[in-house]
C-alpha cells in the first residue's frame, strides 16, 4: 500500500498556493518579452563587444505540419548514429574511484556487424600517489569487434565522479566515431552535443576543475578527438550533426538578462519554446472561482499540435560553445582549418505533441552551405514528426550503447570481487535501491 504523507487539509493548502503563484505569473507576458528579444537582440547577441550569437541567414521561425513532413523525402539515404553510455561513477572502499563506458554506433537500414562494435574506456582515479596503471594501449576482444582502454585520471581533491564519468564518456565517443568513421557515406549524427560540453563545462564549475581542464593533457586529448572528428568528416564531405535531447543551457539568456534586464526563463530551451509554441490563449472552462487574487478567472494557452515548428540556424560562440569558436583556444589543440569551421551552429526544433525542444547542432563547416543546413533541417524535422522523439539512428544507438540497470549492478558486484573492495553506499542506495 502506497505511503499517505499528507492529509487532504495539507494538500488543499499547497493547491491554493499554487494557485496564487500561477495567477500572479502570466506565461502570456514570457512570449511577449520572448518576441521582443527575438525580434531585437538576436541579431546579433553581443556580449563584451563578442558577437555571441547571430543568424547564418535571415532569422526566421518555421511550420512544417507533421503529417505532411513525416511522410517527406530526404537528402539521406542511410543515416548512422552515435552514443555512449556508463555505468554511473562508482566509488570503493579502497578508495578507487570509477567509470565504465561504452559507444556504439547504428545504421539505418542495419548493419549488425557495425552493430556488434563497441568502444570501452574504463577511467580510474585514486588519491594514492602511488598507485599507476594508465594504459594507453587499445586491447582488441570479440574477435576484433571490442576495443577496450584502462586510463588513470587526474588527481583532484573533489569532483572524482565527475571527472571520471566525462573523461570515460567523451573518450569512448569520440574514439569509436573516428574508429568508424569512414563507415557513414551520407549523415553521421552524435546522440548529443558535437562537442564535449559535460567537460567543457569543468571551467565554470570550480576554479580546481577548470585548472584540470587547462593543464592536464586527457582533457586536451578529448577535445582533440572531436576536433579530428570535424575535420575527417569535412574531408569527406559528408555532414556530421549533433542531436540534443535535453538542451540545458543558459548563455542566451543570460546575456539577454545582462542587456535586456530581462530574461524570465529557466534556461534557452525555455526560451526557444516560448518562441516557437502556436496556439491561443482561452478561458478556462473548468476553472474555478478565485481566492480573491486577479479576476477570478483563469485563462490557458491551448497548443496547436498540428505542426512542428523551427528557428533558422544561429552560429553560436557563448558559454561552452566559446571554446571551439574564433574567441577560443581549442584547449590549445591544433586546428587544420580556419576556427571559423569549428564553431557551433545550431536550430531549435519544437514539436508540440509532447512538449519536448530539441537542438540541432553541426559544425559551421557543414552548415555554411544554405542548401546542406536546410536538407539537414528537413531531415531532422521528418525524423522527429515519424518517431514523435529522436530519430530513429538515434534511438538505436542509445539502445546499443546503454548499459542497463541489471547488467550495472553486476558489474559493480564484479568489480567489488576484483578489487576486494566494497562499493561506498550512502543511505538512499539502502532506501531507493541501486540502480
Amino acid at each position: 500500500m502506497e505511503d499517505v504523507t499528507l492529509d487532504p487539509v495539507h494538500y488543499e493548502g499547497i493547491a491554493r498556493l499554487a494557485r496564487r503563484i500561477q495567477y500572479d505569473v502570466d506565461e502570456t507576458d514570457h512570449r511577449d518579452v520572448a518576441e521582443t528579444v527575438w525580434r531585437e537582440y538576436l541579431d546579433p547577441l553581443v556580449a563584451d563587444d563578442r558577437r555571441v550569437l547571430e543568424p547564418l541567414d535571415e532569422q526566421r521561425r518555421l511550420v512544417a505540419d507533421v503529417e505532411d513532413v513525416a511522410l517527406a523525402d530526404t537528402a539521406f539515404d542511410t543515416v548512422h548514429g552515435l552514443d555512449a553510455g556508463t555505468i554511473n561513477p562508482t566509488t570503493f572502499s579502497n578508495g578507487l574511484v570509477l567509470d565504465i563506458a561504452q559507444a556504439a554506433m547504428s545504421a539505418t537500414p542495419s548493419d549488425l556487424d557495425l552493430h556488434r562494435g563497441r568502444t570501452m574506456v574504463m577511467t580510474v582515479h585514486s588519491a594514492d600517489a602511488t598507485v599507476a596503471f594508465d594504459e594507453t594501449d587499445w586491447t582488441m576482444n570479440d574477435e576484433g569487434y571490442v576495443r577496450t582502454q584502462i586510463r588513470q585520471a587526474p588527481r583532484v581533491n573533489r569532483f572524482e565522479e565527475g571527472v571520471v564519468h566525462a573523461l570515460s564518456l567523451y573518450r569512448a565517443e569520440s574514439t569509436h566515431a573516428l574508429t568508424n568513421a569512414d563507415v557513414v557515406d551520407d549523415l553521421l549524427v552524435l546522440d548529443g552535443p558535437i562537442y564535449p560540453t559535460g567537460l567543457l563545462r569543468w571551467a565554470d564549475q570550480h576554479p580546481e576543475l577548470k585548472t584540470v581542464l587547462e593543464e592536464e593533457d586527457q582533457p586536451e586529448e578529448v577535445v582533440e578527438n572531436y576536433v579530428r572528428l570535424v575535420e575527417r568528416f569535412v574531408e569527406k564531405d559528408v555532414p556530421l550533426v549533433g542531436f540534443v535531447k535535453n538542451p540545458a543551457g543558459n548563455a542566451i539568456t543570460r546575456v539577454v538578462r545582462e542587456s535586456f534586464g530581462q530574461a524570465p526563463w529557466v534556461d534557452d530551451a525555455a526560451m526557444f519554446k516560448r518562441l516557437l509554441e502556436r496556439g491561443e490563449v482561452v478561458d478556462d472552462p473548468e476553472d474555478a472561482p478565485g481566492d480573491g487574487v486577479g479576476s477570478g478567472k483563469r485563462r490557458r494557452f491551448e497548443r496547436d499540435t498540428s505542426a512542428l515548428t523551427a528557428t533558422s540556424w544561429f552560429v553560436s560562440r557563448g558559454g561552452t560553445d566559446a571554446v571551439l569558436s574564433r574567441h577560443g583556444d581549442a584547449l590549445g589543440v591544433d586546428r587544420r582549418l580556419d576556427p571559423e569551421a569549428y564553431e557551433v551552429t545550431f536550430c531549435a526544433i519544437y514539436d508540440p505533441r509532447t512538449d519536448v525542444l530539441y537542438r540541432l547542432e553541426a559544425p559551421y563547416a557543414v552548415t555554411e552551405d544554405e542548401d546542406e543546413r536546410d536538407a539537414l533541417q528537413q531531415w531532422a524535422l521528418s525524423a522527429v514528426a515519424a518517431e514523435r522523439g529522436p530519430p530513429l539512428a538515434v534511438g538505436k544507438a542509445d539502445e546499443l550503447a546503454k548499459i542497463g540497470g541489471r547488467e550495472k549492478r553486476s558489474l559493480r558486484e564484479t568489480l567489488e570481487e576484483t578489487f576486494r573492495a566494497r562499493r561506498a553506499r550512502q543511505y538512499d542506495d539502502v532506501r531507493w535501491g541501486e540502480e
